[in-house]
């Protein structure tokens, strides 16, 4: 018995030792602190924080900095600003890249042109420690983007600007960095701007061009592997890190990157991206913040005056120099309140760019103890301020979308009901893939998985048969957040049977497989297609996709003429726009000059996203004109119409035949609107 005592007496000995003890107290801290915090209004991210300074060598010592913490602490930050870079919407940042230079250059010479006077006229610090200190104002870390993506608001131009903005003005202050290390040491030689250019550019290649080759591959090849998918990701994400070190970047720089790189091979709603998030968010990210208390030292404070004046300064001048660059911001491309509120938010936590900054400077023997001690509190005082601005400006910018919403579909938002009839399992994964996508996340409703079997005595064993063939499917679909029902029904007729379900529950798509019969192409619209188009009015999508949807680069979409008068024509265009923004995707829209404009009118109505190149299209009697357009990664969508409908004319029964005639290795789409 006193052995045991003497062996607990001596696991528990402080600092903790014991990586199994180490792990399940730093688990208990993510589950518990935000819980608790949650109740009294505070952000969770805060209570991470004050954890780790309780828990850290300058509180009660539980912990010290170890190797231990060191990685997994690493690896959050990585983890954060990969998925920053992951969930960029590559449109909307191409569309207000401009808008992020503007931000990048307010964000980095704002500090910069506040702290350097202030640091060497009032506090005294010599040239190099004051401009290394007013660089240190310029840099921000992404700390608070967890609260931004929870709350799901990282597609907000307000975002994409900050985002792209961290990047510029830490690449900056981190280049910056490199420069005056070189002045101090004397070693800005030509050699070090060769070898320093050579190494970007040679990063920048790899990065952008041989990546998403190599991910495009392997996904292709595995495609049935889910798991091996999530820890190829990860296997980029951290030797793009290293890569980015051996460059003579930042590790941050590195995996923000990779992000960009793999962000439109994830699509925002795919099981991948929802693994990729889940862990993060559970762990290494909730990590890392720990590690951020863990650096602070309160204790600095009571050190004297100096250090005590030092913080101060520092930490007010870090906070008004960001604020003035979120206003000008805000003044220069008219933003709300709410997006300033956001991009100040963001933008004026310091954490780890921060620190690096600082302790390089330390070392070099350029800063000193007071400086290194008022960074410290500066650290903790931004990180808790931008914690509760970035959730309040959140929250706003919710609410005031959810004042604006106006988009009436023909079917209630949250009622939206998909309807995916399978003959066979063939194609069913990519069918299902797409289903995920195009899904309205506010639906509380299930994909309804329908089979139809013949009223025979095999019947229940075909029904048992198909249900086991699709539980694979289903785990994928729960993965992406996304519940899913299999469904049986029995009747003589397919057609007959998927149009009474859809009936029963009241479905407003249905999602067919292309008919993969030779007899049947010859006729696309035969027996079954046609009896399903006379017997349900809903909107009708038939999909063959001969690639994974996240290989494809264009939706090429061909819409006949008085297609905008039709009860169905908002309900499409809203899924078309919604699939070019998860596969960050443009639309090359082929249709009259009235129809563009309806799609215009709609998309700025509604508030849809969308990036969309026009051409006039006309060519109905000469439909194969339009080939000279389409390349090979095109996802082909037609858009066509029941007949007796104002958008049908005669011809249209025969262009799918035609599609798939001329077309048979490319991936296509029929729509038939409500």
């Amino acid at each position: 018995m006193d052995a045991i005592i003497n062996q607990l007496i001596e696991e528990f000995q402080l600092p903790l030792h014991n990586p199994v003890l180490i792990f399940s107290l730093i688990l208990f801290i993510i589950l518990l602190a935000p819980v608790v915090l949650h109740r009294i209004r505070i952000p969770g991210i805060i209570g991470l924080i004050v954890s780790g300074i309780i828990i850290g060598p300058a509180g009660l010592n539980i912990l010290e900095k170890s190797l231990f913490v060191d990685v997994f602490s690493t690896i959050g930050l990585l983890y954060i600003m990969f998925i920053a870079g992951l969930e960029l919407d590559l449109n909307e940042f191409k569309a207000t890249r401009n808008k992020s230079l503007l931000f990048g250059f307010f964000t980095f010479t704002i500090p910069i042109a506040i702290g350097f006077p202030v640091c060497h006229y009032i506090l005294g610090f010599d040239f190099n420690a004051s401009l290394l200190t007013s660089s240190m104002f310029a840099t921000h870390t992404l700390v608070t983007y967890p609260i931004v993506s929870k709350l799901g608001i990282s597609k907000n131009p307000a975002v994409a600007i900050t985002v792209g903005g961290t990047i510029l003005t830490d690449t900056a202050v981190l280049i910056m960095l490199a420069v005056i290390l070189g002045s101090h040491d004397g070693g800005l030689t030509q050699e070090f701007w060769i070898r320093l250019g050579i190494s970007l550019v040679l990063f920048s290649v790899f990065m952008f061009m041989v990546i998403p080759r190599i991910a495009k591959w392997f996904f292709r090849k595995l495609e049935s592997e889910k798991h091996s998918h999530y820890i190829f990701v990860l296997s980029v994400v951290f030797f793009s890190a290293f890569l980015a070190e051996i460059a003579g970047l930042e590790s941050i720089i590195g995996a923000f990157v990779a992000g960009l790189a793999l962000n439109k091979l994830i699509p925002h709603s795919s099981a991948l991206m929802n693994r990729i998030e889940f862990i993060g968010n559970s762990l290494f990210i909730p990590f890392f913040l720990i590690s951020v208390g863990m650096i602070v030292d309160i204790s600095v404070i009571m050190s004297g005056p100096m250090a005590l004046i030092i913080a101060g300064t520092l930490t007010v001048v870090a906070i008004f120099g960001k604020w003035m660059a979120a206003f000008l911001t805000q003044i220069v491309f008219k933003f709300t309140k709410g997006q300033r509120q956001l991009i100040f938010g963001l933008s004026s936590a310091h954490a780890a760019a921060t620190l690096a900054v600082i302790l390089v400077g330390y070392k070099a023997g350029i800063l000193d103890d007071n400086i290194l001690n008022g960074t410290v509190v500066l650290i903790l005082v931004t990180c808790i301020i931008a914690s509760f601005v970035t959730e309040g400006a959140a929250k706003m910018i919710i609410r005031t979308s959810d004042e604006e919403e106006n988009i009436q579909l023909t079917s209630p938002s949250f009622q939206e009901t998909i309807l995916i009839p399978i003959a066979n399992l063939v194609k069913i994964e990519k069918v299902l893939d797409f289903a995920v996508l195009i899904k309205d996340k506010k639906s509380g409703n299930p994909l309804s998985i329908l089979t139809v079997v013949p009223n025979t005595a095999e019947a229940e064993k075909i029904i048992h048969k198909a249900k086991e063939g699709l539980e694979n499917y289903l785990k994928e679909t729960t993965a992406s957040d996304t519940n899913a029902t299999v469904m049986a029904t029995i009747d003589h007729n397919a057609a007959s049977g998927i149009s009474r379900t859809a009936k029963e529950i009241m479905a407003d798509i249905i999602l067919l497989g292309w008919p993969q019969k030779t007899g049947f192409l010859d006729k696309l619209i035969g027996d079954k297609m046609e009896s399903i188009l006379q017997n349900t009015e809903k909107t009708l999508f038939i999909c063959d996709f001969e690639i994974p949807l996240v290989s494809h680069k264009r939706l090429f979409v061909i819409v006949p003429p008085n297609a905008e008068y039709e009860e169905g024509f908002a309900h499409w265009v809203n899924k078309i726009a919604k699939l070019s923004v998860e596969l960050s995707i443009p639309i090359h829209l082929n249709c009259n000059e009235a129809t563009h404009q309806s799609v215009l009118k709609f998309a700025k109505e509604n508030k849809v996203t969308m990036t969309m190149e026009y051409k006039e299209f006309r060519d109905w009697d000469d439909f194969l004109i339009i080939s000279r357009e389409i390349d090979d990664t095109d996802l082909i969508i037609l858009v066509s119409a029941r007949k007796g409908y104002i958008s049908y004319f005669g011809h249209m029964d025969r262009i799918p035949l035609k599609l798939e005639r001329h077309f048979p290795n490319l991936s296509k789409m029929v729509i038939y609107p409500q």
